[in-house]
């Protein structure tokens, strides 16, 4: 039996349509491969770059600590740390990734305060991840040991939360912080003031810092409904006995804005960029005309 040309067509198109997805899933098959395989590199030969960006009181300037933050080389498979950091979250290499970064960014810290021994007494934020909170190896006290190790105090330590929703139990993972509040360490929250998620974080997990997000910074003096969520924020922080950081300042009109709103503390281009030798931050000089907050 003869078939039809527009079964032939049919047949065709079905035919050059699975052999461009054969194509697509063995490309894709290949590039998980690669990523799998430099992710086990970098985990093996611990070859992230380490920044450290300074956080100072609004008020004066002093530099309470540094966020530390690791990034890896760029390459095809990571263009950036938000890809790589994407990608390990849906891993399962998350609690190895956060341990290598961990001791990398107090061993690096360590041996900063050598030769600055003034940086010796400052706050040290470590990103973390919620799954390797929740982890039986990390709640061993191995994150404790490197602390001591490399001469710090736990109450030096901030555990900075990221990726909340991956949060599923909010009053269990309450309790598992409770554990490491009793050995010392401190906890903070990105983002704030986004969304149901953020607001549960502060209700359920009542951090010792909160972070604004950069969303609320940007642009935030010439932005009514932004200060007047900051403003909310900073009443329920005062409340609770926590202290807001506002991350992303970029320009001196936002940093006098959020100081003369009562911000603790601030983060950002416009008071030190991350570096890979730790540099107390600096204040901005103050715009020409004094801030008008109606």
């Amino acid at each position: 039996m003869s078939l039809r040309p527009r079964s032939i067509q049919q047949w065709l198109a079905t035919w050059i349509y699975a052999g461009k997805e054969a194509v697509r899933r063995r490309r894709e098959l290949y590039e998980e491969t690669e990523r799998r395989r430099e992710l086990e590199r970098f985990i093996r030969d611990r070859n992230l770059v380490t920044f450290f960006q300074p956080i100072v009181r609004l008020a004066d300037g002093e530099t309470l600590g540094f966020e530390v933050l690791n990034r890896p080389p760029v390459s095809s498979s990571f263009p950036n740390a938000e890809v790589f950091y994407q990608y390990v979250g849906r891993s399962k290499q998350v609690f190895a990734v956060e341990q290598c970064c961990r001791e990398l960014a107090l061993r690096r810290f360590g041996e900063e305060v050598q030769e600055a021994p003034d940086l010796r007494g400052s706050l040290i934020f470590l990103n973390i991840h919620p799954h390797v909170i929740a982890d039986p190896a990390f709640r061993g006290g191995h994150t404790l040991r490197l602390v001591e190790a490399y001469g710090f105090s736990p109450y030096q330590i901030v555990l900075e939360l990221t990726e909340r929703g991956a949060i599923e139990d909010y009053e269990r993972f309450a309790r598992l912080l409770h554990h490491y509040r009793s050995q010392g360490f401190r906890v903070a929250v990105d983002d704030a003031g986004t969304g149901y998620n953020s607001l549960q974080t502060l209700v359920c997990l009542q951090p010792e810092f909160l972070k604004l997000d950069r969303f609320l910074v940007r642009g935030i003096e010439d932005n009514r409904a932004a200060r007047r969520m900051v403003s909310l924020l900073l009443d329920y922080a005062r409340e609770a006995g926590t202290r807001v950081i506002a991350e992303g300042i970029e320009t001196a009109s936002e940093y006098w804005c959020l100081r003369e709103m009562g911000v603790d503390f601030g983060q950002g281009y416009a008071i030190g960029r991350p570096a890979q030798r730790p540099a107390r931050g600096s204040v901005p000089a103050m715009p020409g005309e004094r801030l008008g907050l109606a």
